[in-house]
């Protein structure tokens, strides 16, 4: 093992090597390293054509993380999980001026393993009948993109998708402590993601292993127990000059509380608007709420409120799981997203998106973008934007039963809720429920063959997916049905025959919900 500089680490680079950089959001993103490159590049010129592969959304939605490698001639392919936090990669993608992919987050973490291994890729049902379905887009997000890069495989007369294993030249991943040996640890890093095997991977690909870290230390100072990445697959240690380069993530310098240690700050409280996305969280909550000692899931965005809402609640029967591999405790929102305060458990990401794969999970709450007539789920993209499905496509595809959550139209929606009631103080300019979304991250139709039971929770209205498609099920009270909800419905989209009511109690200032099984 060698230190050097970011600025050194960003010099190994060659033309057309393909680059694996660990991070979830900011988390245990090497942002350094990510910088120096981005300045060895706008200052000679040099790497060039670039290809990445990254797991999760891996960046700040501005400038940081996986945001730095958004120049013309840098990067010639993308392949990732996650693109809502790289506008600016996703920019060049929607210009065309690079092959741009979106594969599932889960796979991509095994595919690590897969790599290291030297298997042929990963072979599983997760996407089939979504965009990344080769017999739809196979995960391509433009044009420029032009190979097939997935293929469907028959196994015992059932097809599969195999996701091909990719050369790693050079792997970019954080640590917090390497010692001289080039042992590192991660006792800073608020869960280990897949940054083990991404270095397995890039070693065994023939390739080069640098990691950033807060600091040096002599060989056997370190506790064993906590070494995450052994020293021979290390090549290069960056301790990191700037402490403004090594977050815990791109929201949080350092938060104790990710790590399960006392945080020394009196606990706050405050009331919390009682708009869309409260009233959706609190009809999401009674899903929970039926569901006594479910293992669950949360994703970004609204659902990542869920967790607090219950605590509010004093509910705890049930078991927390974010795809990071947090257990337990309470989720983080926004640019902290993935971590967890004071959690139970936290595993290595690709291990918690096996449990997932498996159909481990009884009950996920997963975000919207669009949904349809069909029952079809749009989390992935817009016409002029491209946000990545992340881990949506595992999740929702293998969980017993999930709930989508979203707003019922968007562009300036505002509601107003008091004593029980909802009213549609100004209607948004986007409908949500079309006839057909943009693009397919979940499949309906494939959903009802599993037997999963799903439902679409918005802010006035609750539908269920049946054999025939989507079923209206409640309204809020308080809304004009046909003109809020009925003229807004796409063909397609049927009414059940006794349409029931929300819970009142959602719609007051006081919620008290009474969990029952």
């Amino acid at each position: 093992m060698k230190a050097i500089s970011a600025a050194q680490a960003a010099g190994l680079l060659h033309d057309g090597w393909t680059i694996a950089v660990s991070g979830f959001g900011g988390f245990g993103h090497p942002e350094a390293i990510t910088d120096a490159v981005e300045k060895r590049f706008l200052a000679d010129g040099e790497p060039r054509d670039l290809g990445l592969l990254f797991a999760a959304s891996n960046g700040d939605r501005k400038t940081r993380g996986m945001n730095h490698f958004a120049h013309e001639g840098l990067v010639r392919r993308v392949i990732a999980g996650g693109w809502r936090g790289t506008p600016r990669l996703g920019e060049l993608a929607m210009k065309g001026r690079i092959e741009a992919y979106n594969w599932p987050q889960g796979v991509l973490c095994q595919l690590f393993r897969s790599i290291a291994a030297r298997h042929p890729g990963v072979v599983t049902q997760t996407g089939l009948g979504t965009f990344v379905d080769p017999r739809m887009d196979g995960g391509r997000l433009n044009d420029a993109s032009s190979r097939d890069l997935i293929r469907v495989v028959d196994i015992d007369g059932q097809e599969h998708l195999l996701y091909p294993a990719q050369r790693i030249d050079c792997a970019f991943i954080r640590g917090t402590t390497a010692d001289a040996k080039g042992n590192v640890s991660l006792e800073h890093e608020a869960f280990p993601q897949e940054m083990l095997a991404i270095a397995e991977a890039a070693r065994n690909s023939g390739g080069i292993v640098v990691v950033q870290v807060k600091r040096l230390v002599d060989a056997g100072e370190s506790n064993p127990q906590r070494i995450r990445i052994p020293g021979f697959l290390v090549d290069y240690v960056v301790v990191c000059e700037s402490p403004d380069q090594h977050w815990m993530s791109f929201g949080e310098a350092h938060n104790p509380a990710y790590l399960g240690e006392p945080v020394a700050t009196g606990e706050t409280s405050g009331v919390r608007p009682l708009d869309a996305n409260l009233v959706i969280q609190r009809r999401a909550f009674m899903e929970l709420a039926r569901a006594p000692g479910a293992v669950i899931n949360v994703g970004i965005g609204i659902p990542s409120g869920l967790p607090a809402l219950a605590r509010e609640q004093r509910f705890d029967d049930f078991t927390l799981t974010i795809e990071s591999g947090v257990v337990g405790g309470v989720a983080a929102e926004e640019l902290s997203f993935g971590a967890a305060s004071y959690p139970d458990a936290v595993i290595e990401q690709a291990a918690m998106f096996d449990f997932y794969s498996g159909g481990g999970l009884d009950l996920s709450f997963l975000g919207m973008l669009q949904f349809d007539a069909g029952g079809n789920v749009n989390v992935g993209r817009l016409q002029d934007q491209i946000f990545g499905v992340g881990g949506f496509v595992d999740i929702a595809q293998n969980a017993k039963a999930v709930c989508f959550l979203g707003s019922f139209t968007a562009g300036g929606l505002r509601v107003e809720a008091a004593e029980g009631r909802l009213r549609i103080a100004q209607e948004g300019r986007v409908r949500k429920l079309l006839p057909r979304v943009d693009q397919v991250a979940f499949n309906g139709e494939l959903g009802i063959r599993r037997g999963q039971r799903v439902r679409y929770i918005t802010e006035r209205a609750v539908f269920e997916l049946q054999p025939d498609g989507l079923v209206l099920q409640e309204t809020a009270p308080g809304v004009d049905v046909q003109r809020d909800v009925l003229d807004l419905l796409p063909p397609g989209v049927t009414v059940a025959d006794e349409l029931c009511l929300m819970d009142a109690g959602i719609f007051r200032t006081r919620f008290n919900a009474i969990p029952s099984a």
